[in-house]
């Protein structure tokens, strides 16, 4: 692996990202080459699935770090996406000590884990095979996602869990399991979200967050989140056409 995406969390560098969801490869090259740090690949939400984010990676992994979202934290797809050769895994829905110790131990050969041997796109199909595994362990980004009123509950024993590289914080999903859907600026909401940064970084944890717009992303930015996913393609290409199209009627008046 030639990414240094966990090196850096580690370092506390700002590293900003954007997600993929559009399951061309073509619309992941055109990201990968705006000097975006990483790139967010979704596999919980939407229609990538392996095929899909096979060629996302083909396309751009030896460009930027590629992190993948799998659809739960369990075994196999976490196992599948790294062997893909995805620099690093988000799991969502993580919402116990327990359950982290479980996505940071099925991302880990042994002895640190029980990561699943094979050989794959990650061992160059076997031919990198050693390489790969000597190195994978250090290499690694494991990223959780605290977007549950358990995960507030649980959060100073997830971050205690050893192998954790970041906690992504989920406000929407936070936001609907407070019963405050959509509710983002709701004080049960924003408390529950002050209590998850201040644990995050008296632990030492980096911090990320999604925002689909810059405004949305500045507090969090400005309270020391290094990990930033700055809007996703589908509202990129939506955004530009729609702008495109009202220049253009109000031009032709």
């Amino acid at each position: 692996m030639t990414h240094s995406l966990r090196t850096r969390l580690k370092n506390g560098d700002r590293l900003w990202g954007t997600m993929v969801t559009l399951p061309t490869p073509a619309s992941a090259e055109i990201l990968a080459d705006l000097d975006f740090d990483w790139l967010f690949i979704d596999g919980e939400h939407g229609p990538l699935e392996t095929t899909e984010l096979l060629a996302i990676l083909q396309a751009v992994d030896r460009r930027v770090p590629c992190v993948v979202r799998v659809p739960e934290a369990a075994e196999a797809p976490i196992k599948k996406v790294l062997d893909l050769g995805a620099t690093g895994v988000i799991a969502p829905q993580v919402n116990t000590a327990a359950q982290a110790a479980n996505v940071v131990r099925f991302a880990r050969y042994a002895p640190e884990g029980s990561r699943g041997v094979g050989l794959a796109r990650a061992h160059g199909y076997g031919l990198r095979f050693q390489e790969y595994v000597d190195t994978a362990n250090e290499q690694v980004a494991v990223i959780v996602q605290a977007e549950h009123a358990q995960a507030v509950e649980n959060i100073e024993s997830i971050v205690g869990v050893a192998g954790i590289d970041a906690v992504l914080l989920g406000p929407y999903d936070l936001a609907a399991s407070l019963g405050k859907m959509g509710q983002v600026d709701d004080p049960r909401v924003t408390d529950a979200i002050d209590h998850v940064t201040k644990t995050c970084q008296a632990a030492g944890v980096p911090l990320g967050m999604f925002g689909v717009t810059a405004e949305s992303l500045h507090p969090y930015i400005d309270r020391g989140y290094t990990l930033i996913v700055a809007g996703v393609d589908t509202l990129f290409l939506a955004s530009a056409a729609l702008k495109m199209l009202k220049q253009v009627r109000e031009q032709a008046r």
